[in-house]
């Protein structure tokens, strides 16, 4: 049984899903998670909800109570051989308690972000799961006196990047002009982000227009998601080819999420920007620890690439910061080595692969198969 509460974990547990399926193809795997791992063979009992942030979650709480209804209802009837929780920590870590009850063996995959806020929450995971894999090196250490079993495994997210054509063929690919600059804008996975970023996003390209009529402006979304305002003929909106499009782009903005990374890894320089509900900001303020909200400059412990965030998060600031990396080619170079200075920190490593492995490990399938 896999458990995913939201977009980019469900992403990750469909190529869990698939990994298992290619291992050993006659496992039934059950779990809460959208289309992608439907489609990789998963029996869903419940839909991702989506929820992010602290009002997000408040206006999503009865598909939450819902949801968690059907997956302990499930855990009990079914008694699943291992259950494998997916980040989406508090709905997840309740969950844990009742496979725990349950005798069910636990695999925490991908690390709520305790190094950032709620640290005490590596205990209580202890407490709860006999293994956690991790996406990120530091995580290790926040589990090393825990008595818990941790592995850093890479982030399956490098598994979806994988491109061997140059910019200009890309570009070809996706219906551009090869000859010409690309810039991606990319406003969010979730529904809230979309709309608190639509009109940024909008301004944004105005602006890069209205300087660099001559460059092509990209808007990536994924499927199920849209825009609710309408955008001047020259933006090209693009549904589920985000990493070919950033992979393209000579520059990109990027809301702070996991797709900070993923623009990192494809080595395309970039400016970060986010906006929350003003309550989820103050709470927020008075929780987080971390100086940076970036992926990126978190793994790199400095600032690589800049931060735009709430009121700083202008259409004005976040086109100034596409300009520099546009045309200043010793800026650029910089941001590019030290994007690729991540690139090496995550290692080659192939999670889905990985975890795979250590969901055999703890069942037991990996000795009946052999």
């Amino acid at each position: 049984m896999i458990s995913a509460g939201e977009a980019s974990g469900e992403l990750y547990g469909a190529l869990l899903s698939r990994e298992i399926k290619r291992l050993w193809p006659d496992v039934k795997i059950i779990g809460i998670g959208g289309k992608r791992m439907k489609s990789e063979g998963v029996h869903l009992i419940a839909s991702v909800s989506g929820a992010f942030g602290f009002t997000e979650t408040i206006r999503h709480w009865g598909h939450i109570k819902n949801a968690f209804k059907k997956a302990k209802e499930t855990l009990i009837r079914a008694k699943p051989d291992i259950l494998v929780l997916i980040d989406f920590p508090d709905f997840n870590m309740a969950l844990a308690k009742k496979a725990k009850a349950a005798g069910i063996p636990i695999l925490y995959y991908v690390s709520p972000q305790v190094w950032a806020w709620r640290s005490g929450r590596a205990r209580k995971i202890a407490s709860l799961v006999n293994k956690i894999a991790v996406l990120f090196p530091f995580e290790v250490d926040i589990y090393r006196n825990t008595g818990l079993e941790c592995e850093f495994v890479g982030h399956p997210i490098a598994e979806t990047i994988n491109f061997t054509q140059t910019k200009e063929e890309l570009k070809e690919m996706l219906g551009l002009d090869p000859s010409k600059k690309a810039i991606t804008i990319l406003p969010g996975s979730r529904a809230t982000e979309i709309r608190r970023h639509q009109l940024l996003v909008k301004e944004v390209a105005e602006k890069i227009h209205e300087s660099f009529p001559e460059i092509q402006i990209i808007v990536p979304l994924v499927s199920g998601t849209h825009l609710d305002i309408n955008l001047p003929d020259y933006v090209r909106i693009m549904y589920d080819r985000t990493s070919e499009a950033v992979a393209s782009a000579e520059a990109s903005a990027v809301a702070s999420g996991t797709a900070t990374l993923e623009t990192a890894l494809l080595g395309t320089p970039m400016v970060v920007f986010y906006r929350v509900s003003p309550i989820s900001v103050f709470i927020v303020r008075m929780l987080i620890k971390i100086r940076f909200i970036s992926l990126v400059n978190i793994l790199s412990g400095k600032e690589v690439v800049r931060e735009l965030i709430q009121k700083d998060a202008t259409s004005e600031k976040i086109f100034s910061e596409l300009k520099r990396i546009i045309t200043d080619d010793v800026y650029r170079q910089e941001m590019t080595s030290n994007l690729q200075k991540i690139k090496n920190i995550m290692g080659g490593k192939t999670a889905s692969g990985r975890v795979a492995s250590i969901v055999g490990q703890l069942t037991g399938w990996n000795s009946i198969s052999a």
